[in-house]
């Protein structure tokens, strides 16, 4: 798949065909379960994670907390090996990204949120068993109201908030697992374990 909608995204995509051109380097698509009850929505791929991998937050630090995290919560089975062919597989629960091209420098323009959020919206339709979404940092959040319809002033973006949205599917936020999160002590392992744990308590 190619898409030139981001004029940004797709001159920084074919800048790194030719500076790594065993990269997958294209829009990443969903990974996951199509009869998904949960779907985690990130920021975007990372230039040397899922923008190398074509799978998302695979290679990419974030991927080493959540994925492991997946697979002791019961929502996937396996090892993750940060390899596409790891053999790894998610049950109930797909993951995708906001923005589905790799930004420059890790950041998104409010354009490109919103050119790539038909996609966003597609995904959700396409999930007739879906109970919650999980939004992962703000960037996510805003996309998944946008998504739906629903203004973001009515929901606050912060670490733990759980919404009953109207059409009702479960909106549960949390700081996206990055590197910088995790290494400055804003996201750690149990915080992002208690947010599983309200997942947990909302499909069941």
């Amino acid at each position: 798949m190619t898409c030139t909608k981001c004029s940004r995204l797709a001159a920084f995509i074919e800048e790194n065909k030719k500076k790594y051109p065993s990269f997958f380097n294209a829009p990443v698509p969903s990974f996951g379960d199509n009869d998904a009850q949960l779907l985690i929505v990130g920021l975007a791929p990372g230039l040397k994670g899922a923008n190398q991998t074509g799978r998302p937050f695979t290679k990419d630090y974030a991927g080493d907390l959540l994925y492991p995290t997946l697979i002791k919560f019961g929502w996937a089975t396996g090892q993750y090996k940060a390899d596409p062919n790891d053999g790894l597989q998610l049950k109930k629960v797909m993951i995708t990204n906001a923005v589905r091209c790799v930004p420059p420098q890790n950041k998104v323009t409010p354009e490109e949120i919103r050119n790539c959020n038909l996609l966003l919206q597609e995904q959700i339709k396409a999930l007739p068993h879906l109970k919650i979404i999980m939004a992962l940092g703000t960037v996510a959040h805003s996309a998944i109201l946008m998504a739906l319809g629903y203004r973001k002033s009515a929901y606050k973006f912060a670490h733990g908030s759980v919404y009953t949205l109207p059409n009702g599917l479960t909106l549960i936020d949390s700081y996206h697992c990055s590197r910088y999160n995790t290494n400055t002590g804003v996201l750690t392992q149990k915080m992002f374990e208690n947010i599983f744990q309200k997942i947990k308590e909302h499909t069941h």
